[in-house]
């Protein structure tokens, strides 16, 4: 049995919608046809709340629950411009 492929799970705030969008990248899939989860508020997703969202796009992390957060410029790099916030979990299939 070989082992389950690992996926990097994102979340970031939709630049046209203001909410939090969680979506599971897959290489050699396009994006628009991505696993994804958009949350109904514009706060900060808990940990429990990505958890649940995962669990019902069919993942589960890789190990503890651990988010990296990076910050994003937007286009020209100008410092005084809000940053855009980026998380990043290793995550995997569940076996159906």
């Amino acid at each position: 049995m070989s082992a389950p492929d690992v996926f990097p799970a994102r979340m970031a705030i939709g630049q046209s919608t203001g909410r939090w969008r969680l979506y599971v990248a897959i290489y050699g899939i396009p994006g628009f046809q991505w696993p994804e989860y958009v949350f109904g508020g514009t706060t900060v997703p808990s940990v429990q709340d990505r958890s649940r969202a995962l669990d019902a796009l069919g993942y589960t992390f890789i190990g503890d629950p651990v988010w990296d957060w990076v910050e994003d410029y937007a286009p020209g790099d100008d410092p005084a411009q809000p940053v855009s916030l980026i998380a990043s979990a290793r995550v995997r299939e569940v076996a159906s």
